[in-house]
């Protein structure tokens, strides 16, 4: 994990400040993993021991994994570097695609993507914060027939005691941020103005 923490660093992805989360919350502490993920080599090594945990669980028989899908835009590039590395390890073609908003902000496939009744699909994201968009994810995969079989990021940036989540986790880095309402942030208090780095619209 340090290593993961060495490569957010060299890239610039871990932002320190005052942001206004995708969530609509804010924090101190900013991932913008882009800025890591736009480096093969960077977003090969930060994702090996998440990929290298998956593998391992599904040569136990623990896992099943058909499909890697990524909500857009955060995850689109982690999907694939996921699915790429595990179609190394398993010696088959593991597909990557991603889900994305429509019109109305409701997530969902578009583009030709299709799903198989009863596919394993493994949700890979950038950071998980709170978790909603990957909720939003497994809805849209859920409906489309799939079955939600685990869960990969690059930084797990969740509160300490955070809801568990609903499946079997696999996160590259588990990093400590400030993770507040607007109305109980202290740097809103101080009048630092917030900036929004993220790509969803609140």
């Amino acid at each position: 994990m340090d290593k993961v923490v060495d490569l957010l660093r060299e890239s610039g992805a871990m932002l320190e400040g005052h942001f206004l989360l995708s969530s609509g919350r804010h924090s101190n502490r900013y991932f913008q993993c882009a800025k890591l993920l736009q480096y093969p080599d960077k977003a090969k090594a930060a994702l090996e021991s998440a990929a290298e945990n998956i593998y391992k669980d599904i040569k136990a028989g623990k896992l099943n994994i058909d499909v890697v899908t990524g909500p857009a835009m955060g995850g689109i590039v982690a999907a694939w570097e996921m699915a790429r590395q595990l179609s190394i390890l398993l010696g088959k073609s593991i597909p990557a695609i991603f889900t994305e908003r429509d019109e109305n902000g409701q997530m969902t496939l578009r583009r030709g993507f299709e799903l198989s009744l009863g596919q394993n699909v493994l949700i890979v994201e950038d950071v998980i914060t709170t978790g909603k968009s990957s909720l939003e994810c497994a809805q849209a995969l859920e409906a489309a027939g799939a079955k939600i079989a685990a869960l990969s990021c690059v930084v797990d940036r969740r509160d300490e005691g955070a809801q568990d989540l609903p499946w079997p986790f696999y996160p590259a880095v588990k990093l400590t941020a400030g993770n507040w309402d607007a109305g109980e942030c202290d740097l809103c208090k101080q009048g630092v103005p917030a900036v929004k780095p993220g790509s969803r619209k609140i």
